[in-house]
């Protein structure tokens, strides 16, 4: 069995401050130590459920957080940004049986999460053909153009949440839930026992964790600022919608990734 983990930090065990994902900041490291905890403590489980070979992206910021000196020989990690359109998810293709997310978080303007956001913080909201788009369903349809199935994620309430209904079969661990400027933080302990024991179980359901590709998309980014929504109004495909509104239409899924990549960076 052949594995794809795409790992981000937010919606790790704790984390609840912008700043703690920063590693030019001094709190930086115990969080980044945790999502190394938390890929190490799936890829274990996987392992001992059957799967030989991993490949893990870190998906944070400049893809430098994750330990790499901490991964066991069956794990590959793929570490710093290609520039390839694909991103967090760089290095999948076909050959995978399955795919799992670690440590993500609700999409740019969900109230339920203090460190809600959708790629960068340049967006108010983004939807695909009228859904709010997470990094999660992002993520998922690139997964799902390869016919690759995702049956596992773990980050904030709201995410698992929300991946759950686009997903049923998925396997969810709920690290935190976000209330206005607050989060509830389960403890580390209490993730990592959680992760194990949902891995082992996602495995089992790999069957069961489809997801269609629409045959066409509309993809509408609402920005913060109108300067920026001006500038990117002018890659290729995209069309203004209104002051702070660009919108994207196409029936190929690589249109959407490419102009993601750019639009909002």
């Amino acid at each position: 069995m052949k594995l794809f983990i795409s790992a981000d930090i937010e919606g790790c065990a704790g984390v609840s401050f912008a700043e703690e994902t920063h590693k030019n900041e001094e709190c930086y490291k115990k969080y980044a130590d945790q999502m190394t905890k938390e890929v190490l403590a799936v890829c274990e489980a996987a392992y001992k459920a059957g799967a030989k070979e991993i490949v893990v992206k870190d998906g944070h910021g400049d893809a430098s957080n994750i330990n790499p000196l901490s991964m066991p020989s069956y794990v590959t990690l793929i570490r710093g940004k290609s520039g390839h359109p694909y991103n967090m998810m760089f290095g999948l293709d076909s050959s995978f049986d399955a795919v799992l997310y670690i440590g993500y978080h609700a999409a740019a303007g969900n109230p339920e999460f203090t460190l809600s956001h959708t790629s960068t913080g340049n967006s108010r909201q983004i939807l695909l053909n009228g859904k709010i788009m997470s990094e999660f369903l992002l993520n998922s349809y690139t997964a799902a153009s390869l016919g690759v199935p995702v049956i596992f994620i773990s980050g904030d309430e709201a995410i698992c949440s929300s991946a759950k209904k686009m997903v049923p079969g998925l396997s969810a661990v709920i690290t935190k839930k976000g209330t206005g400027g607050s989060t509830y933080c389960l403890s580390s302990e209490k993730v990592i026992e959680e992760l194990k024991t949902k891995t082992k179980e996602a495995l089992q359901n790999i069957g069961r964790c489809n997801m269609n590709l629409p045959e066409s998309f509309e993809y509408t980014v609402s920005y913060k600022d109108w300067k920026k929504a001006y500038q990117m109004s002018f890659f290729p495909g995209m069309e203004s919608v209104d002051t702070f509104t660009n919108r994207l239409r196409t029936e190929n899924w690589f249109d959407v990734v490419t102009a993601h990549c750019f639009v909002v960076y």
